[in-house]
């Protein structure tokens, strides 16, 4: 089966494409298909975010389609930057803008204080514009006083996993990949989809 996922950020592609290795899928991106209309994320919530880009992508294309929406929620911000989390510094901020700017605005937030959350949903939706599947996962953490790490995308050089004693941005892939928000969720998400496509191919 032909996936297409709703992003053509190659760091998505890429995780997707390890998490999900040894299923009989083909996984392609929107990078692939550079005429396809971008989807306003709109929602109020990750899930609804997820869902329209994913229903949205697979009728454009054809194609069963995979979208997932994440965020860091920030307690003591009520949890912003939460659905804005990618758009946190202007809609041309780099991922180190974010970071800064969180970093910025939580300067005089006590360490007992600076909890917080990632969270990622994900909706899969078939060639219809049904969504079939969908997936959640969280992981809790800290956020630092200045950036550590230099490896990861978005706020992990300032997401700290207690347990680990690191950032997310201080983990090699692998590691990341086995507590992460969205290593949760694609592994929810893989559960799902192998029962899906033994289904489809009975």
């Amino acid at each position: 089966m032909k996936i297409l996922i709703a992003s053509a950020n190659p760091d998505k592609r890429a995780e997707m494409e390890q998490m999900l290795r040894g299923l009989p899928v083909e996984l392609v991106s929107l990078a692939d298909f550079p005429d396809a209309p971008e989807v306003q994320e709109t929602g109020e919530t990750f899930a609804q975010n997820a869902a329209r880009k994913a229903v949205e992508t697979a009728l454009y294309s054809g194609l069963h389609a995979v979208a997932d929406d994440s965020g860091l929620c920030v307690d003591v911000l009520d949890g912003a930057p939460g659905v804005e989390s990618a758009r946190y510094a202007g809609p041309r901020g780099t991922y180190r803008d974010v970071c800064k700017k969180l970093l910025r605005v939580m300067r005089y937030v006590p360490d007992g204080r600076r909890t917080a959350r990632f969270e990622c949903h994900i909706a899969f939706a078939d060639p219809e514009g049904d969504v079939r599947l969908t997936a959640r996962g969280v992981c809790e953490g800290t956020i630092t006083r200045q950036m550590r790490g230099g490896r990861g995308f978005g706020y992990d050089p300032v997401f700290l996993y207690p347990p680990a004693g690191k950032t997310f941005a201080q983990m090699v892939p692998e590691e990341k990949n086995k507590l992460s928000h969205r290593a949760r969720a694609i592994e929810e998400f893989r559960r799902k989809l192998e029962e899906f496509l033994h289904q489809e191919m009975a």
